[in-house]
């Protein structure tokens, strides 16, 4: 935890919450109980600001979904899962669960921004390199070719030229490159930026499928939890539609929602507009028959998770050695740009 009361908890802040109030409430403490002794062991002023709030609320009320609520910090289908649980007689085992889906979340958060942070680390040293090469090195062979009376021509004047011009414009370079920087912190951090950046990734197909089997992911792990709950297929479809950010995925769930509302099989509804395909929908209908659609759920949902793993491993060791030889070749060109007609001059000479 740690935040204020005005900042969105993080999901790894949901999920140690979520599992405090499990251990709790499944040792028969009340919910109003283990707050006051979350209060007692909270790190930061913060922190316990927070847990004051909630108390204060879930004294006057009774309900833990309200306290919750009232705080504008905690995810929406936390708080929606919290109200399940508590109309079910459920809350311990929804706590728990929660738990368990946030850290997953926060698991997938952190190895996407592993998958975004290095190659982004690479590209701003092969700029920087290649920036020292054209404003530094360059001009240090430019003198080399005017003192032996002659001149850099062709590419590697050009290059020089575009050296010239960065030095002698720093500071709007700079400028240029504060811009971009501050866009980039736009496209990772703000939700409008977020939608642009899925919405360019989406014209790729890598990208694309890689999308695809998070939303699935998110899908099958939470059709995982409210299943458990006790809700209809149709409740549930309400509730994890809201986890799915691609917007096709949206799409489809919506056609997969009305299609349940009108009566129709869950899990052929979901065969029916791809949103489970092979060995996934075949695991899905067995279990719709069997009564245990939620234990498959959970295991499609690990597997989803693996494979997401596996691509973004993959994407990045691909990514690695493609930026080496990039930089590798631009560096190699501009230098051989200046070494072979300075190799000719020396020969010549």
């Amino acid at each position: 935890m740690g935040k204020t009361k005005l900042t969105p908890f993080s999901n790894m802040e949901a999920a140690s919450f979520c599992s405090q109030m499990a251990i709790i409430l499944k040792s028969g403490i009340s919910s109003i109980e283990g707050i006051t002794i979350m209060q007692e062991d909270a790190a930061t002023d913060d922190e316990r600001q927070l847990l004051s709030k909630i108390q204060d609320t879930l004294m006057q009320t009774g309900s833990l979904y309200e306290s919750l609520a009232g705080t504008d910090v905690f995810p929406a289908y936390l708080l929606n899962m919290v109200q399940i649980g508590e109309q079910t007689g459920k809350l311990d085992e929804v706590m728990e669960s929660l738990g368990t889906y946030y850290e997953k979340e926060a698991s997938l958060a952190q190895t996407i921004k592993n998958a975004v942070t290095y190659p982004l680390i690479m590209l701003t040293m092969m700029l920087l390199v290649i920036l020292t090469l054209i404003t530094k090195v360059m001009p240090v062979f430019n003198q080399v070719f005017e003192q032996l009376g002659t001149q850099m021509t062709g590419f590697s004047r050009v290059i020089l030229n575009i050296g010239n011009v960065i030095n002698a414009n720093f500071i709007l370079f700079i400028g240029i490159f504060a811009a971009i920087a501050a866009f980039a912190v736009f496209l990772v951090k703000s939700a409008k930026g977020q939608q642009l950046s899925r919405a360019f990734l989406e014209r790729f197909s890598n990208s694309r499928e890689l999308s695809q089997k998070i939303s699935a992911y998110r899908f099958s792990n939470g059709m995982a939890l409210t299943l458990s709950s006790g809700l209809t297929p149709e409740d549930c479809l309400n509730l994890t539609a809201e986890l799915t950010e691609q917007a096709s995925f949206r799409s489809k769930l919506e056609k997969c929602r009305t299609l349940v509302s009108q009566g129709n099989d869950l899990c052929e509804v979901l065969l029916e507009n791809g949103i489970f395909t092979g060995t996934y929908a075949r695991m899905a209908t067995i279990a719709s028959r069997t009564g245990v659609l939620d234990e498959v759920m959970h295991k499609i949902a690990a597997q989803y998770e693996e494979d997401i793993d596996a691509r973004i491993s993959g994407m990045i060791a691909a990514i690695e050695p493609t930026l080496v030889i990039i930089l590798s070749v631009i560096v190699g060109v501009i230098l051989l740009s200046v070494m072979l007609p300075l190799m000719g001059i020396m020969a010549g000479l």
